[in-house]
């Protein structure tokens, strides 16, 4: 399976269904948590991962000091999402508390956003001749423009999805069709761009 496959195909209903169903007001309540667990926690964990296999990569008795660090980093953005899905369907069985239970789901689904962001910027790295720190500069202003681009085209897709269902009470049997035009239009609109798409 390509990825091109996976990226348009697939991933967008899982999106669409994980966003549909969060509840949104305690979502928003802990959004800086949230953000704080997503960005922070999913880079920490990328480069702790990538750091360490490059570690343990210039051991001789491995014999992998052929792989560079950014195949590691790499690696390590694969790796670096949590997916709770096992948490999350325990904290549901016992009724945990409500906002732990909205920043673990929060996270997961953030989480993945920075994670596919992540994997482009070390993959675009490592097809790279020669890498300088202004590459590196410019790399960490797209991972932020990346996000926020997202976060624009989601918000006016949703504009444009609430004002077009303002006409539709009479004719309820098209709503679903908008809910999945419009999300994924927005997921389309914003990969076009080098945007996040499951951030929009």
């Amino acid at each position: 399976m390509s990825t091109d496959t996976f990226f348009l195909y697939l991933l967008p209903p899982i999106v669409l269904d994980a966003g549909y169903f969060m509840p949104s007001r305690p979502f928003f309540e802990n959004i800086g948590t949230i953000l704080w667990y997503a960005v922070v926690g999913t880079i920490w964990n990328a480069f702790g991962v990538g750091l360490s296999l490059y570690g343990i990569c210039q051991i001789e008795s491995f014999g992998l000091k052929d792989i560079s660090l950014l195949y590691n980093l790499l690696f390590g953005s694969l790796i670096a999402a949590v997916d709770p899905v096992a948490v999350l369907s325990v904290f549901e069985e016992i009724h945990v508390n409500e906002q732990l239970h909205i920043l673990v789901f929060g996270e997961s689904l953030l989480n993945d956003a920075i994670t596919v962001v992540l994997y482009k910027l070390f993959k675009t790295f490592c097809i790279m001749p020669s890498i300088a720190m202004s590459d590196i500069l410019v790399g960490i202003i797209k991972f932020f423009l990346v996000g926020f681009g997202g976060l624009l085209v989601g918000v006016i897709y949703g504009i444009i999805a609430a004002l077009t269902t303002r006409f539709t009470e009479n004719i309820r049997v098209i709503e679903p069709l908008f809910v999945f035009l419009y999300s994924y239009l927005s997921y389309l609109t914003a990969e076009m761009l080098h945007f996040s798409g499951i951030v929009a």
